[in-house]
């Protein structure tokens, strides 16, 4: 049990919080939080292991005050929130020279934002190294921020760089994004590009050193956005923990990016986790009928494949959205109760020390119910009405990723797996 939180923001977000605890739920997971499952949110630790930040954050966008961003400080105290990833995210693009130039540069902005953020609000936030960094900086009442680097792509052709990132803060690494990259093959190759489903056959040597280079340095290694081949090879070389730090239950949703059974399997046997993400189309796929309606609307536009979707011109892009546009009508979105189905699946599957949670927000997440963090205690309360206990809810919501940042700081260049 740690500290009870205490609220350093100024008296309107207090306001806020009071107001947003004296509103009551439906069934659905949709409204806010009673007071009874209010306070079971506020007794245990919350953290988010995927947050997105702009480029133009702590300039355009100063989290300090209430934006529109799904996420910044008011609205992470609304909503009970303690501790969240930023993540230091670049675009897969061309493997050269200028490719890496350009994604370390991408990778050194948001780096500096969130170094930024750190040292203008030193009263309300601090940056977390370990795992009891995070419980310290809670219990003080300020939130915790950690650093994740979504696609391992910016550190280039060698691994130089890493020790550089681990210093900084970094706490894990995603192998690969959207596209194959030097490390390993992705879930979801770059089929603009003609990339094959396989390039490499899952990592690649310098991918293999990643793996034994993170282990070294105490950094988890992750593999969300990774193709099934490199996921379980990353997971049979590790000789710690592995996380994917925002996926999906393959077996719920259907999706290149979703772990599949196996997957699952594979993890738990790891120690690891698998921080379920609450972005739409992974939460929830598209019905028979929402699958046919944009099948006449690739036809009605001349499109035959994926390939042709992506090389879209702007005007052809904004054309789309608008034919498309009516296919979410046909169904209802995604909401915290579909979401926890994933977690009720990977419960089944792996077991309640193997489960987390990833909003995503800020790079595509968000559900109905869980539009933004002021509505974080929302699933909480879906998780109680489904009869999971506190220390369940401790563990998904928190626990088993300390735990497993706790597992990856101890074996820091400890013995290798046989």
């Amino acid at each position: 049990m740690r500290l009870t939180k205490v609220l350093l923001l100024p008296a309107v977000t207090t306001m806020m919080l009071a107001a947003c605890q004296n509103t009551t739920p439906q069934s659905d997971g949709v409204n806010d939080a009673p007071q009874t499952e209010q306070s079971l949110h506020e007794r245990i630790l919350t953290l988010d292991t995927h947050v997105d930040i702009p480029l133009d954050y702590m300039t355009a966008v100063d989290p300090g005050w209430q934006t529109e961003a799904q996420v910044d400080l008011p609205k992470m105290v609304e909503g009970g929130l303690d501790a969240m990833f930023l993540i230091v995210y670049t675009p897969q693009t061309e493997i050269s020279g200028q490719g890496y130039k350009d994604a370390a540069r991408i990778a050194e902005t948001r780096y500096r934002a969130i170094q930024q953020l750190i040292i203008k609000y030193p009263d309300r936030v601090g940056l977390a190294y370990t795992a009891a960094d995070v419980r310290k900086i809670v219990g003080e009442g300020r939130k915790a921020i950690l650093i994740g680097m979504e696609n391992a792509y910016p550190l280039g052709p060698d691994l130089n760089k890493l020790d550089l990132w681990a210093r900084r803060g970094v706490r894990y690494v995603g192998i690969t994004h959207m596209g194959h990259n030097q490390f390993g093959d992705s879930s979801n190759p770059k089929v603009q590009w003609d990339e094959p489903e396989s390039l490499h056959g899952g990592l690649t040597p310098l991918g293999r050193q990643l793996v034994a280079k993170l282990n070294d340095l105490g950094v988890m290694v992750d593999v969300s956005h990774a193709a099934k081949s490199t996921m379980m090879e990353a997971v049979a070389l590790s000789r710690v923990p592995v996380i994917a730090s925002h996926s999906g239950a393959m077996s719920v949703a259907t999706s290149a990016r979703n772990l599949d059974d196996e997957q699952l399997r594979a993890l738990a046997n790891n120690g690891g986790v698998v921080q379920l993400v609450a972005l739409d189309a992974y939460v929830k796929a598209l019905t028979p009928e929402q699958e046919a309606y944009k099948l006449s609307v690739w036809e009605q536009m001349g499109f035959e494949s994926d390939k042709q979707i992506f090389g879209m011109t702007p005007e052809q892009k904004a054309d789309y959205e608008v034919k498309l546009a009516p296919m979410y009508d046909l169904a209802p979105p995604a909401s915290v109760a579909d979401f926890v189905d994933h977690i009720d699946h990977v419960v089944t599957v792996a077991g309640i020390d193997h489960v987390g949670i990833a909003s995503d927000f800020d790079g595509g997440g968000g559900i109905a119910g869980w539009e933004d963090a002021s509505k974080t205690p929302n699933v909480t309360a879906e998780l109680q009405r489904r009869g999971y206990s506190e220390d369940d809810i401790a563990k998904i919501w928190g626990g088993n990723l300390l735990r497993v940042m706790e597992a990856v700081e101890d074996g820091r260049a400890g013995p290798k797996r046989r």
